[in-house]
């Protein structure tokens, strides 16, 4: 595979779900100048089309045209394509692993959201938070890739924070934007969970989201409860469920080498 200007994604607009909420918003989002990168097998006329962010790649096109170790750019990934393409994962990656996948869209209003605890603040990040967001948890930093990272999510617009004590203890944003949906993530630092602060930030980001004319979807793990039972609470109700496949992060071509 070889990368090709993330502009050309409007040329092959038809080649990617849009206008639904789920893995549809990842191709859109990167069309729209959010961060990403887009795959292709030749430059001209291409069979196999891929767009990969922040860790998320959609795979579409005939996988009869990809050659043994075309897919290399690809490791370390969850990629989300037609059935079609298992045999070529696998013959890329070698055992690929699926994960089942809830998307949900708010339908309702959340469960009543109680007042910030003393000393914590809910409010839309700004550019001066950049620094708080790259002091996050390591497990957390995901939370800006779709970004760019830190400087690029606190510059958005698409992010709420709960701020306790002046640090950053919750946050929300729309990860992926789309046309019709913005697709939420939130992460919550570790000694402040079961405050209700990562509630509180969804309730102000999704009010942000409607005012913008877009609905707010959300993805996550079937086997991730904390994160169902938040969607829940914050109004979402299940609408599909879809499989993506985690590659290893090297083919065992590579390893090999």
């Amino acid at each position: 595979m070889i990368e090709l200007p993330s502009s050309q994604l409007a040329v092959h607009a038809r080649t990617f779900p849009s206008g639904a909420p789920g893995p549809a918003t990842l191709a859109e989002h990167v069309a729209t100048g959010g961060t990403g990168r887009l795959w292709a097998d030749r430059a001209v006329h291409p069979r196999v089309l891929a767009v990969d962010c922040a860790g998320h790649v959609l795979l579409r096109g005939d996988p009869a045209a990809l050659a043994p170790g075309s897919l290399d750019a690809l490791a370390g990934r969850y990629i989300e394509a037609p059935d079609r393409f298992l045999p070529v994962l696998g013959a890329s990656f070698g055992p690929v692993v699926p994960w089942e996948r809830l998307v949900y869209v708010r339908q309702e209003a959340p469960v009543a959201v109680p007042r910030p605890p003393r000393g914590a603040t809910v409010r839309r990040l700004t550019p001066a938070d950049a620094p708080e967001l790259a002091a996050l948890d390591p497990d957390s930093t995901w939370i800006h890739a779709s970004w760019g990272g830190p400087v690029g999510l606190a510059a958005s617009g698409y992010g709420w924070g709960a701020f306790h004590k002046g640090r950053l203890a919750a946050v929300a944003c729309a990860y992926f934007v789309g046309s019709a949906y913005e697709d939420i993530a939130v992460v919550t630092a570790p000694d402040q969970r079961r405050r209700q602060l990562a509630l509180a930030c969804v309730a102000g980001l999704c009010a942000d989201v409607a005012a913008r004319g877009r609905g707010a979807g959300w993805s996550c793990s079937r086997h991730n409860r904390p994160s169902r039972l938040l969607a829940w609470n914050a109004g979402f109700r299940l609408v599909r469920e879809y499989t993506h496949y985690a590659t290893p992060t090297r083919s065992p071509r590579l390893r090999a080498a």
